[in-house]
Parts: structure tokens; sequence; C-alpha cells
């Protein structure tokens, strides 16, 4: 019996969960100098976790080969896409990390967006968070991969795009 079933997961039925809205989403833009960013990220319940869904576009692209882009992807703890002339978003704070574990277990990090001809889609399972423990909060896109390792938060560079974090509909009491 494999570890999923013993431990009461029951599938997950991937198609019948995008089909409704999604209970958050974010919509995501570029700071002052990646003005062509653009994108929604969305969160769906789903049987023991969440089902993060990234549509993101105006990626920065490379054209020469063996150059794609591969971004840091990170749900952060501040409330506010605001910040500073040096940092755009400084005001996100650190990665959301309600369990002070350290990198890369932040419940906020998240797989990297990989870069095809300035366009990213993602999607993935998670339970490091639910969906009411990051409305309000922000997702933020690097300029460089997470490396998981480097400590505190991956060593992924500049954050070029956010978006906050907004309930779509009232959860059900």
């Amino acid at each position: 019996m494999s570890q999923l079933t013993s431990r009461h997961y029951a599938p997950i039925q991937l198609l019948s969960v995008l089909r409704r809205r999604p209970r958050a989403e974010a919509e995501i833009t570029g700071s002052e100098n990646y003005p062509g960013i653009s994108g929604t990220v969305r969160f769906y319940q789903a049987n023991e976790g969440v089902i993060v869904y990234a549509e993101i576009r105006g990626l920065p692209h490379s054209a020469l080969p063996c150059q794609d882009r591969i971004f840091g992807f990170h749900i952060h703890e501040g409330t506010s896409c605001t910040g500073s002339r040096d940092d755009a978003f400084a005001d996100v704070m650190s990665h959301y990390n309600p369990g002070g574990c350290s990198h890369p277990h932040h419940a906020g990090d998240l797989p990297p967006l990989f870069e095809n001809n300035g366009f990213a889609l993602s999607l993935f399972f998670t339970d490091r968070f639910s969906i009411d423990e990051v409305i309000g909060r922000t997702v933020i896109l690097h300029d460089r991969p997470d490396d998981f390792t480097t400590q505190p938060s991956g060593n992924s560079g500049t954050k070029i795009a956010c978006g906050v974090i907004q309930r779509t509909i009232t959860p059900r009491l």
C-alpha cells in the first residue's frame, strides 16, 4: 500500500478542481524595471492541500541557446507590493515561514518558474499552507532561480514582480 493511500489521502480530481472558481488569487505586476510582466496566481482548495496554478507573461527572455530563464517564486510575509527606490518590493518582507524552518522548507518556498518565450505556467500541489493562511500575503517573482540552499532565501536575486493574494469567494462555514 502506498504512503499516499495509507495516510488516507483521497486522489485529487485535478480537472474538476480547476473548473471551479479559485478560493484566492494574486494579480501579478512587474516592477518599474519590468513593466511588461503580468499574470495571475490562483489558489484552489483540494482534498488534503492547495493546488497553485500560475500563468505569467512578459518575462525576460534570452534568445541564446541554453540560456532560458528560470525565476524564483515565493510567498512572502508582507501584505503590500510596495518598497523603495533600491528595492521596488521591499515591504514584502521575508519568505512566509510560520514554522520557523530553514530554507528551503519555508511554507512560502515554491517551485521555480521556467520561462518559455516570455511565458511561464506552473501547476503544483502543496500542503505547506492553507489558503486562509496566505490571504493578504504577497507572491514574488525573482530574477534568478532559488538555489534551495543559501540561507535565508535561496540567493534568488532581485524581486521583479509581485501580487497580493486576495480571497475570491467566501469560504463555506
